[in-house]
């Protein structure tokens, strides 16, 4: 892990803006190019051709991948769910709020299942989640996400196997359409791999 992301996973830890969870299951040999399979991410939805035309991405869920330490660095607002990678431009396109998504309840319990190709040591998963009242019709930016991650996994330089699974709690008191955005800190290199899911919130 670099200098500057050691320092920047103290002063998360020591502030206390977000909560580290264990990993829940971890099996298989070392990977790390990845995606969410549960909630979908829209890669994911591509992939399995549940959401329609979406280009080079069907074949290739697991390579949304770009510059990592997100927030304050990482892909370029409106392109964040793409990883800035123009060949996956079709995740960024909001679809008027029309991509599949996964009913949930706030304040629920909810297991992230990553499916993961190659392998890297990693740094932490963090999951963030969007404000009440942004909009849907519109492209993924920072300012539409709440701005500390609700769930956080810790991994200090392990890799992850083949299928990853993680138990985070969802924020209390959302309601409707969100997107859960899943930013994957690789500790080895400076990027990461990034999973937009749709939900539903009851």
């Amino acid at each position: 892990m670099t200098t500057k992301r050691a320092a920047r996973s103290l002063g998360i830890s020591l502030l206390g803006v977000s909560t580290v969870l264990a990993p829940a299951i971890t099996t298989g040999t070392a990977q790390a190019h990845g995606f969410t399979e549960n909630p979908p991410s829209r890669q994911a939805a591509c992939a399995a051709g549940s959401a329609g035309e979406c280009g080079p991405i069907q074949w290739e869920p697991q390579s949304v991948e770009g510059p990592g330490s997100f927030p304050e660095q990482g892909p370029a607002d409106g392109h964040l769910c793409s990883a800035d990678n123009p060949s996956f431009q079709q995740l960024d396109d909001p679809r008027g709020g029309g991509w599949p998504a996964t009913d949930l309840q706030s304040g629920q319990n909810v297991r992230f299942h990553w499916k993961n190709t190659a392998s890297h040591p990693t740094e932490v998963y963090r999951y963030f989640i969007t404000k009440d009242g942004w909009d849907p019709a519109k492209p993924l930016t920072r300012d539409q996400l709440e701005p500390a991650p609700f769930g956080t996994v810790d991994y200090g330089g392990r890799t992850p196997g083949d299928v990853e699974a993680h138990d985070v709690r969802l924020p209390e008191g959302k309601q409707g359409r969100h997107v859960i955005f899943a930013a994957w800190e690789i500790a080895d290199t400076d990027n990461a791999f990034y999973s937009c899911s749709d939900v539903d919130l009851g």
